[in-house]
């Protein structure tokens, strides 16, 4: 009796729940280990994801950056000093997050000055500079030569200074570029007196004589914003194609 009974025993404490259940245990803990949170799984497969914060921060900043630069220079108007800043916001969007962020932060531009200043205003600073920030920032990503980007950002001011002229002359009811080929023509027959030239220039000579002093504007202006970019943008980690050699000798700029 006694020998069935201590058996028994040994039967019953070799079947203990303790022990049977260690093989399941280990599975369900294996099972669960490899589960995996489901937005770590996403994050692991699109890294990208979480530069959409940072990219949203970025341009909402720089874009109102734009506007205020706008905003001050045109209350308490320092000349050129913040005009050369006027594209590069934009561009240096562009520069860090691609075309589709430049965009958003000229159009986020214009409706935040739309507010602040009316929508005239707004409009003057979209065309030509939010713009030519988009385009300067294309070009420079893609690493086009000062001559290319110079060239195409001057054709942009010079159709935003006529664009420009021609809004304004619709609000006021006036035809303001009669005004600028006035000036244009005294200048002019300032330099044939000068001169001793005795023969009186045509209004298609003066038309042609402002729209190249304006082009030849731009072309300085453009050549300024380039200067400022290549020392700005470069400091900020987005560096500009260099300038050709003689600009490098003449601000000596080092690499």
């Amino acid at each position: 009796m006694s020998d069935f009974l201590s058996a028994d025993a040994a039967s019953n404490s070799g079947s203990s729940p303790s022990k049977n259940n260690e093989p399941e245990t280990a599975a369900i803990s294996d099972l669960a280990g490899d589960r995996t949170n489901p937005g770590q799984e996403k994050e692991k497969e699109n890294p990208a994801s979480g530069e959409a914060p940072l990219r949203l921060v970025e341009t909402a900043f720089l874009a109102s950056t734009a506007s205020l630069i706008w905003l001050v220079n045109y209350y308490f108007p320092l000349g050129p000093l913040l005009r050369v800043f006027f594209p590069v916001p934009i561009a240096l969007v562009y520069l860090r997050w691609g075309n589709r962020a430049a965009w958003m932060a000229t159009l986020v531009s214009g409706l935040l000055l739309s507010v602040l200043m009316g929508p005239t205003r707004s409009i003057l600073y979209v065309m030509p500079f939010g713009i030519m920030g988009v385009a300067l920032g294309g070009l420079w990503k893609r690493k086009a030569s000062w001559s290319v980007s110079i060239t195409l950002g001057a054709l942009i001011g010079t159709v935003g200074f006529f664009f420009r002229f021609w809004l304004l002359s619709a609000l006021v009811g006036q035809n303001l570029w009669v005004y600028v080929t006035a000036q244009v023509t005294e200048m002019v027959e300032w330099v044939f007196v000068k001169l001793g030239w005795l023969s009186v220039p045509s209004l298609d000579t003066i038309g042609a004589i402002a729209a190249g002093m304006i082009l030849v504007n731009n072309i300085v202006y453009l050549f300024v914003v380039h200067l400022v970019a290549l020392l700005l943008l470069g400091r900020l980690g987005n560096p500009i194609p260099l300038p050709p050699r003689w600009v490098q000798a003449l601000i000596d700029y080092d690499e």
